[in-house]
């Protein structure tokens, strides 16, 4: 029999247990064979790896270790917790191959605990048939309960699940301290292969060569690249004239293409100087050389802390270096021009591109200016790096440190060095970047046309004892089309004052391109703060662009101190569900310039197309919105409504100074079109052929692509309850059409001769028809002075865009004042356009204590006959009549609405709910009788049901 493999490493016992071990070597003496296992590695918990275990091959040079993520959970019982020493092991399929007995070093084993611990291995055992665990019975309170085991291994991708649920305790259940388990498959899930590869880093052996930084590698190949890892040890690493080894796991990326690596800090005594590199893929043995000799400091060389090292070796033909030679380009960055536009703040840039992407880099040595990024500063900067191919897009932003760190950009340019300014790139922005203004965001993703996709991402803090966080945290997603850089979340959709506390869910919304189906989720912390630990429960992302919510569990630790003491973790969604799809629109608003132009009040957007309405929308930022002369641009996300043809734009008339002067209104969006490609310029050689092809690209109906479709919105006039017509809520369509559309409604509106019929609070009015609404309007101007009295007939104008044949409207009050219920007889409009009279019966209360509590009704049209029969009838029957008049042109909804069984889970407030049809909405419903009785409901095992009606055409 051959030797193949050995295992060694110790107890880790005694007052000096770390152990260095050169090699081992066996002599066969019965076969005379001498077997030579070199090791070269510490055998120590506080150094190199940590590891005090080793599979070692005979005669190998370089390792070859496939490592396993193995997770102990214990259970949530009490006593569950072990102070014993755990062993492991895991099984091959059919149980041939198994890994022999592993000590699971470092893990405390508490109850409700998770222990993780990476398993090193020359073996693939993947996927495991079962696995075996216990304990040595040893020491105080050395029964445990064992909840279940996960097992990971990034080479297959596969993780599974070994549920225990059981004692391991002498003196419980069936007494065993040892058990095989066997795995859950419907719990099995499929991620990412990846890879192992070894690394090699050499340190120059210049003087000062070494250095003290925490040293950053990613990789890039010809269908991908790496994550950003880390080089951590925990020995000294890069020191003067020494080699550092690590092993990393990767992807599957192709062949190697180029490595960038770099250091985090700044200071002059982190400066060092980087001779080459050696990655090696550890099954099949490709090597790859990177060569450097050159320093990464700010006060040497070209005082760069990055550097991007093209791959060279055997593997590497020649064209490909060709490919992936260094450019500089030259980088223009344009501050806005407006007041406290620029910064103080650190800039960083990250350029992408087809065949990869700098890396960020700090925008550190302006060529033009010595102060940078100051008011109308174009800043020009060179960046080096391997060829980037086409660049698709740029993502700038800064630390957001410093006093006046706030910072409006106007856009950016880039070309390669030497080539005209004429062939830059533009990357348009116009936006600030500043955690007081705008949306909140410091940092912005760019590309040539606005095509980026919002991320929504709403991260729950887990609620047991110190799961909250002082640290910054971020994420990067992976989707099918590429995958985002780190993104720091630090400007929440909630406005909660703290992030990231006990039992809190913070939402927050990133701007990025569109990356597809997301497939796995990278999330962390910067471990600063003094409590930086953090318990994440689980994350949830939607994207309405795509229609589409994942869930993606964690209920792990992040944190030095804990489990594993990782501080960022990749998880993969658990569910995926459907979303209503929603579009990105580009809403600009113009104030005038005009005295007291500009308002405080709550600006409020609803858009109108062939196909639709959106919701009304709220126009707000974290800027002092519309002001005097200014111009604002909001991205909103709302249904597809077509072709635009108007918008209802308004306030609230809320805060002093509420009147408004609106200049106009621009509504950007995407659609499909076909284009046809641009016709060059032929030679004259060349127009026979042309002759020839004429007939076919008239024919050729183009290429289907996105293009952006502006509608403009002119109105120049006042929303001021004190100007012009008094109204602060304006209908305005296209410059085009603006005049076909426009109409005017006379609304007489009758009440009721009963005791008490009229009433002093505010009446509020929607009209619909087939081509829109005219939106909830408050009825002001009467012919009477004193409104809604008892058997009056009060008469109001509504201008707005041309309804069509008018279906419905809806008619409420708000309660106020003393005496507010009020009986309505009827509704009658007039079409100023059409001549048309429409005539809406109600005869009904609208009063919370009378009939059955409703404040609004929606009425449907009657004809003519129908209300000269009701006139000439003698019988007190009309109402019962109206009832089924107007049940025939409606559909009734009931609503069964449960309150939860929680503590206090009741509520005294007037609950209201609106719902979505295909064709249009109810409106808000408010349900003010027995529905408010009934939620009134403190008793934490009550339920309540609330039942009402709803009529919708």
């Amino acid at each position: 029999m051959l030797l193949r493999k050995i295992t060694i490493g110790h107890n880790n016992k005694g007052s000096s247990a770390g152990w260095a071990c050169d090699k081992v070597v066996v002599d066969d003496m019965g076969n005379k064979e001498l077997y030579e296992f070199p090791v070269n590695a510490w055998f120590d918990i506080s150094e190199g790896d940590g590891k005090i275990q080793r599979d070692v091959l005979a005669g190998a040079t370089q390792p070859m270790a496939i490592v396993y993520n193995v997770q102990v959970m214990t259970g949530d019982i009490r006593g569950a917790g072990t102070n014993s020493k755990i062993h492991f092991a895991m099984h091959g399929r059919k149980g041939i191959k198994n890994s022999g007995k592993l000590f699971l070093e470092g893990g405390t084993f508490e109850r409700a605990q998770i222990d993780i611990f990476n398993v090193e291995l020359l073996e693939l055992l993947s996927p495991l048939s079962r696995v075996t665990i216990g304990h040595d019975n040893a020491g105080i309170s050395c029964g445990w309960y064992c909840e279940k085991v996960t097992v990971y291994c990034p080479f297959t991708g596969l993780e599974q699940v070994f549920p225990c649920g059981r004692w391991l305790d002498e003196d419980e259940g069936d007494g065993l301290v040892e058990r095989e388990l066997y795995e859950m498959v419907s719990l099995r899930q499929k991620k990412q292969k990846k890879f192992p590869w070894s690394l090699w880093i050499w340190t120059s052996e210049i003087k000062g060569a070494g250095t003290d930084a925490q040293v950053f590698v990613q990789v890039y190949g010809e269908t991908g690249k790496s994550d950003e890892m880390k080089l951590e040890s925990k020995s000294d690493s890069f020191e003067q004239g020494q080699c550092d080894k690590f092993i990393i796991e990767m992807p599957d990326i192709g062949k190697i293409r180029k490595l960038r690596i770099w250091h985090e800090k700044r200071h002059p005594f982190s400066g060092w100087h980087l001779g080459r590199v050696t990655l090696m893929k550890t099954l099949t043995r490709e090597k790859y050389s990177f060569v450097c000799n050159r320093w990464l400091d700010i006060n040497e060389d070209d005082n760069e802390i990055v550097r991007e090292l093209p791959a060279t070796g055997k593997l590497v033909p020649e064209i490909m270096i060709y490919l992936i030679f260094h450019i500089s380009y030259r980088v223009t960055i344009c501050t806005g021009n407006i007041s406290g536009s620029g910064t103080d703040a650190s800039v960083y840039l990250n350029i992408i591109g087809d065949l990869g992407d700098t890396g960020e880099r700090l925008m550190f040595m302006s060529k033009n200016n010595a102060n940078k990024f100051e008011k109308g500063n174009h800043d020009e900067f060179l960046v080096e790096a391997a060829n980037l191919g086409q660049i698709r897009r740029v993502r700038i932003g800064h630390d957001g440190r410093g006093g006046g760190c706030g910072w409006f950009l106007d856009k950016v340019m880039i070309r390669e060095e030497g080539q005209p300014e004429a062939s830059s790139i533009e990357f348009p922005c116009y936006r600030w970047l500043d955690r007081n203004e705008d949306d909140g965001q410091i940092v912005r993703e760019l590309v040539p046309t606005d095509d980026a996709v919002g991320y929504h991402i709403a991260i729950k803090t887990g609620s047991i004892n110190g799961a909250s966080s002082d640290s910054k945290v971020f994420v990067k997603l992976y989707g099918e089309k590429g995958d985002t850089n780190k993104m720091l979340l630090v400007v929440s959709d909630n406005d909660l004052v703290n992030y990231f506390e006990t039992g809190q869910t913070d939402i927050f919304t990133i701007e990025t391109f569109d990356i597809g189906n997301i497939n796995r989720l990278l999330i962390g912390h910067t471990n600063e703060g003094l409590r930086a630990g953090w318990f994440l429960d689980s994350v949830q992302i939607w994207v309405p662009v795509h229609g589409v919510q994942y869930m993606f569990p964690s209920h792990r630790w992040l944190c030095k101190d804990e489990a594993d003491g990782k501080v960022e973790v990749e998880i993969y969604p658990s569910e995926t569900l459907e979303i209503e799809k929603l579009i990105n629109y580009e809403v600009t608003v113009v104030t005038g310039d005009v005295w007291t132009g500009g308002t405080n009040a709550n600006v409020f957007l609803q858009i109108y197309g062939e196909e639709g309405k959106t919701e009304l929308i709220q126009l707000k930022s974290r800027s002092n919105n519309f002001e005097r002369g200014t111009t604002e641009i909001f991205k909103i996300e709302a249904l597809d409504v077509g072709r635009v043809y108007k918008i209802r734009i308004g306030h609230d008339g809320s805060g002093i100074g509420a009147g408004w002067f609106l200049e106009k209104v621009d509504v950007k969006r995407l659609v499909m079109a076909m284009v046809k490609p641009e016709k060059k310029e032929e030679d004259k050689k060349d127009k026979k052929k042309k002759k020839k092809k004429k007939e076919e690209e008239e024919e050729s109906p183009g290429e289907l692509k996105e293009v952006v479709r502006a509608f403009s919105f002119p109105c120049g006039r006042w929303l001021a309850r004190d100007e012009e017509d008094g109204e602060i809520l304006v209908e305005l369509s296209t410059f085009v059409c603006s005049r076909v559309l426009e109409n005017s409604y006379e609304v007489h509106v009758y009440t009721g001769d009963m005791l008490g019929a009229g009433t002093d609070a505010g009446v509020y009015i929607n009209i619909y028809g087939e081509m829109g609404d005219t939106g909830e309007r408050k009825l002001r101007k009467s012919n009477h002075l004193n409104k809604f009295e008892r058997r009056q007939e009060d008469v109001f104008t509504i201008t707005g865009m041309d309804l069509g044949l008018l279906k419905k409207l809806r008619i409420r009050h708000d309660n106020k004042q003393a005496n507010a219920a009020w009986y309505l007889d009827r509704v009658e409009i007039f079409d100023t356009k059409d001549e048309t009279m429409y005539f809406f019966p109600c005869q009904r209360w609208l009063a919370v204590d009378e009939d059955d509590g409703q404040l609004g009704r929606e009425l449907v049209p009657v004809d003519e006959a129908f209300m000269k029969r009701d006139e000439d009838d003698e019988e007190e029957s009309s109402p019962a009549q109206l009832g089924l008049e107007q049940k025939a042109m409606s559909t009734t909804f009931t609503m069964t609405v449960k309150t939860g069984e929680k503590k206090s889970a009741g509520t005294d407030a007037n609950v209201y709910a609106i719902l979505y049809g295909t064709k249009d909405d109810t409106g808000n419903y408010e349900n003010n009788s027995d529905c408010t009785i009934s939620i009134n409901s403190p008793a934490a095992t009550e339920k309540c049901v609330c039942v009402c009606q709803v009529s919708l055409i």
